[in-house]
């Protein structure tokens, strides 16, 4: 965790969180398809969460059972800062996923740009594996990553690329793909980074409800 952590932390504090390439004023495709997704009802945990504002818009549509999970104690201090005394309303875990052993289960994992980073199988499987301990049965995984064409590296780490079937197969001893799409984004800079995203379905009994919407729901718009 500490090589982790020191890189990270030290991207935060060296740059304004409008700054880095992978900021949004709004994070639209994660909330496009948690909402198609779930319900403010259940809970979401985004893995990696940087000092994105997911937790800002999801508490502002009504989700109350939020966690944000990040190596990076200045990421989270910033976002603390930021949702002042919403912050109550959020769990904030400090740890290194790979390592990091979940004491409950959430309906929803979000992911943007954590997984890319993973580039040794062993790791990518150990990812894996406790997303499908964290995930409850009929929960989802919406996961975005850098496209094929993607980037091969970012804030100087390697990185992996995607398309939506290599994401599928990735996960597919435990979840199956529900939807997938592409964005495109622009970073601060004006640089366009294509991403895959899917929305990744968690194995269940078959007499087990679905808390997944059907898959026209999820109205691909850029």
């Amino acid at each position: 965790m500490r090589a982790a952590a020191a890189h990270w932390d030290g991207v935060y504090a060296s740059k304004p969180s409008d700054r880095v390439s992978w900021f949004q004023q709004d994070p639209l495709v994660s909330l496009r398809l948690l909402r198609a997704a779930t319900q403010p009802s259940h809970s979401v945990i985004d893995v990696g969460a940087g000092t994105s504002t997911l937790p800002d818009r999801l508490l502002d549509q009504g989700w109350s059972d939020v966690t944000v999970l990040d190596v990076a104690a200045e990421a989270l201090a910033q976002t603390r800062k930021r949702l002042g005394p919403r912050a109550e309303d959020v769990t904030f875990i400090r740890a290194d996923l790979l390592v990091w052993r979940p004491a409950r289960t959430f309906d929803a994992w979000h992911d943007r740009a954590v997984f890319h980073f993973l580039t040794q199988p062993a790791d990518q499987e150990q990812y894996v594996a406790i997303t499908a301990k964290a995930v409850t049965p009929g929960g989802v995984v919406i996961l975005g990553t850098f496209a094929a064409d993607g980037p091969t590296q970012c804030s100087g780490l390697p990185t992996a690329r995607y398309d939506a079937p290599s994401l599928a197969r990735a996960f597919s001893p435990f979840f199956r793909l529900e939807h997938s799409e592409r964005e495109e984004h622009h970073t601060p800079t004006h640089v366009v980074q294509p991403f895959t995203w899917v929305v990744l379905r968690h194995g269940r009994p078959a007499d087990s409800p679905s808390i997944i919407a059907p898959e026209s729901s999820y109205t691909n718009s850029k």
